[in-house]
């Protein structure tokens, strides 16, 4: 055995593999955001792929490709924020990105979470312990209704929320199958990236979250990318014109009751 070979074999031994890829999502005027993950990264080993991702601040809205603005109207009762847009395109780059490169699972992330130690391995003790589920959201901004499903080997409690949406995909695990049927039914924007991949009921997915967030959120996330409040509220249509969301978001809440409590 040469010395070569006796040295790459002694690395891989001492290296752990590690049990599922991470894609980062960054946009460019991020690279605050982004030195920071890699600090993260570095300190608990945990290799991250970047996504550079489509920033909606700085692309005309003539440029916006595969989006709805009537029905986005309609179900959301606004118009699209540009941060809204980027950060729809941009998960889907990174689901794409998972799919084109084979494997399994994986886990998305936003730029603006604070990575851990513990973070990978409750991430796949989750995945262990639902076998079934194709989407698990595992840091949230809600948890209105929860029903517990099982518990991992890790303590974290997994089940599904009756109320929602819960917010955030800062942090998510998906399966092959889930990011096909993602990518498939999203493919145009008709709502907020958040809502939209809640709606399991709508894609035939099956997605549930933990009870409790795996990973914190840095304190960069105060410098959001997406808008402020006073920018949402601008966004929002005179009341009459908001009594189709209204609707819709009353027949969600009843399909949501239902994909909980019928869904395996």
């Amino acid at each position: 055995m040469s010395l070569m070979y006796q040295t790459i074999l002694s690395e891989s031994l001492r290296t752990p593999v590690q049990p599922l890829p991470v894609y980062l999502i960054n946009i460019d005027r991020a690279a605050d955001r982004l030195a920071e993950i890699q600090r993260q990264s570095d300190q608990f080993g945990i290799k991250v792929e970047r996504v550079g991702g489509v920033d909606g601040a700085l692309l005309p809205q003539e440029q916006w490709i595969d989006v709805d603005h009537d029905r986005f109207q309609r179900r959301h009762g606004r118009v699209i924020l540009p941060g809204e847009y980027g950060c729809y395109r941009s998960h889907l780059m990174a689901l794409r990105q998972f799919l084109a490169d084979g494997g399994d699972s994986a886990v998305i992330i936003e730029d603006d979470i604070a990575l851990d130690g513990d973070f990978l391995a409750r991430a796949m003790a989750a995945k262990e312990a639902a076998p079934n589920a194709e989407v698990i959201k595992l840091i949230n901004h809600r948890w209105g209704g929860f029903r517990a499903a099982t518990r991992s080997r890790t303590g974290d409690v997994i089940g599904r929320c009756l109320f929602g949406p819960q917010g955030s995909t800062a942090c998510y695990l998906v399966t092959r199958s889930g990011a096909e049927k993602i990518v498939k039914s999203l493919a145009v924007m008709s709502l907020p990236w958040d809502v939209a991949v809640e709606r399991g009921w709508d894609m035939r997915t099956s997605i549930v979250t933990t009870r409790a967030n795996i990973v914190g959120f840095s304190p960069l996330q105060r410098t959001t990318m997406i808008g402020w409040r006073r920018d949402y509220r601008a966004a929002k249509s005179a009341a009459w014109r908001r009594i189709p969301a209204h609707l819709f978001r009353t027949l969600d809440f009843f399909r949501r009751i239902a994909y909980v409590l019928t869904t395996p």
